[in-house]
């Protein structure tokens, strides 16, 4: 009887436990839906793609006003149309489209000056495409660091929110504007001319994928890296919007030294960037510009200067040979009465049906990455003395580069190129001897 007892007991423990566990997890749905105390109230929410104009409004400043085109691109309509910060309004955008409290401070008031809520120090009229506008109010800082004083005009309760919010609302005109001179897309620009004015020298730079080529004043070979970060410099240059008023742009401009045109062109057209520079002291040298891109003529920082006014050797590729840190496929090299045959299978390097020892074939690869021109010569390549014949890219890629000796050092040209680079003597000398070096794999330990 005690057992039995027992086991009644227990059942009827875990049925009450089991009523127990469903009543604490299966709540009525008005439980569910109530709010907790510490839950931040919202001030606002609205849906992002649905907000078509930004009003800001700050004490004794012109309110700046920006409309969202059919395109989706925000612009500044007032106080004068300008191109605005995509990025700078999509933050604006986005903070206030959910934007919470802290904590709210009273239900209703009717003295709205305790809060510095009439007038406001700033007011952001947010309009929909329904033409529904809400107006949001921001007043002082509370007595505790870290917050404002914020309301909606129709609504009666105040409430306190971060200041970091109120930071990432309240914008200045220079704050929204596009600072950029040349709107163009970096990744979408197929050409760019360059005239220097100072070196009285034209350059134009084209682009098939993601190779750069000089193709004026003549066809050359370009060295990317520069030509990319001269595209780098032209996309990053911005106004200086922080000249004070009484400096005149226009008229510096005018009065300044020619250093540079330049015309950039992406799929959507061409934008033009002129540079002048006022002064001749480095330190002390300040750049304006005119863009086509932009109304009127600007400060600059003085960054952009030195990248347009570099010789068109500054934007020529050194390297004798194109295939970079590729692994070769072959590689042939005749030095007078010697000749070297080498070619790869695999990981392995083989040359007269012998495997070669790898770190030797390393270094002469390494020797004809090395090859740079110190300058490029007009003439002195005569008959030649060394030929290198380098197979890349799985076979599609094949470079014959011809040296000559050329007084204490070399010259040497690249096989249907005009161009002529002019080398080192130890440079050559440390890529024959690596050449002289390569000897066959160690024979594998016996078993």
């Amino acid at each position: 009887m005690k057992i039995r007892g027992l086991v009644v007991a227990a059942a009827v423990f875990f049925i009450l436990a089991g009523i127990l566990y469903w009543s604490e997890h299966h709540q009525p749905s008005e439980e569910a839906g109530k709010v907790s105390p510490d839950t931040p109230p919202v001030i606002l929410k609205l849906d992002e793609s649905a907000i078509t104009k930004l009003d800001l409004k700050r004490k004794d400043v012109d309110p700046v006003a920006l409309a969202k085109g059919d395109a989706g691109k925000w612009r500044i309509v007032e106080p004068k149309p300008f191109g605005a910060d995509q990025n700078t309004v999509a933050g604006i955008v986005t903070a206030v489209s959910s934007l919470s409290a802290q904590r709210l401070v009273d239900d209703h008031t009717a003295d709205l000056k305790q809060y510095g809520l009439d007038p406001p120090a700033f007011e952001l009229d947010v309009s929909e495409k329904d033409n529904k506008t809400q107006k949001l109010l921001i007043g002082d800082d509370t007595t505790a660091s870290g917050a404002v004083y914020v309301k909606l005009a129709d609504d009666s309760r105040v409430f306190t929110m971060p200041k970091y919010v109120k930071t990432s609302l309240d914008k200045s005109l220079n704050d929204l504007r596009d600072k950029r001179l040349l709107t163009i897309d970096p990744e979408k620009v197929s050409r760019i001319e360059l005239a220097n004015k100072s070196k009285n020298q034209d350059i134009e730079f084209g682009r098939n994928k993601e190779e750069w080529q000089i193709s004026k004043p003549r066809p050359m070979r370009a060295d990317g890296v520069q030509v990319s970060e001269l595209l780098r410099k032209l996309t990053d240059a911005k106004m200086d919007l922080s000249v004070s008023d009484n400096v005149d742009a226009a008229k510096e401009f005018a009065k300044a030294t020619p250093i540079a045109i330049v015309r950039v062109t992406d799929e959507s057209g061409t934008q033009e960037l002129q540079l002048r520079k006022e002064g001749k002291e480095k330190d002390k040298a300040a750049y304006y510009a005119k863009s086509s891109a932009v109304d009127g003529a600007c400060k600059i920082d003085s960054d952009l200067g030195p990248s347009l006014n570099k010789s068109l050797d500054e934007f020529r590729n050194k390297k004798l040979f194109d295939f970079g840190y590729e692994e070769p496929n072959k590689i042939e090299l005749h030095d007078g009465s010697k000749a070297y045959f080498l070619s790869r299978s695999g990981a392995d390097w083989w040359a007269n049906g012998k495997k070669m020892d790898a770190e030797s074939v390393q270094a002469l690869i390494s020797k004809l990455r090395d090859l740079s021109a110190g300058n490029f010569p007009d003439s002195g390549f005569t008959t030649s003395t060394i030929t290198v014949l380098v197979t890349s890219n799985d076979g599609k890629r094949t470079e014959n580069v011809l040296i000559a000796k050329s007084g204490d050092s070399y010259v040497a040209k690249r096989e249907s190129e005009p161009a002529l680079y002019q080398l080192t003597a130890s440079a050559v000398d440390d890529l024959t001897k690596a050449a002289e070096a390569i000897k066959p794999a160690a024979a594998a330990p016996a078993k």
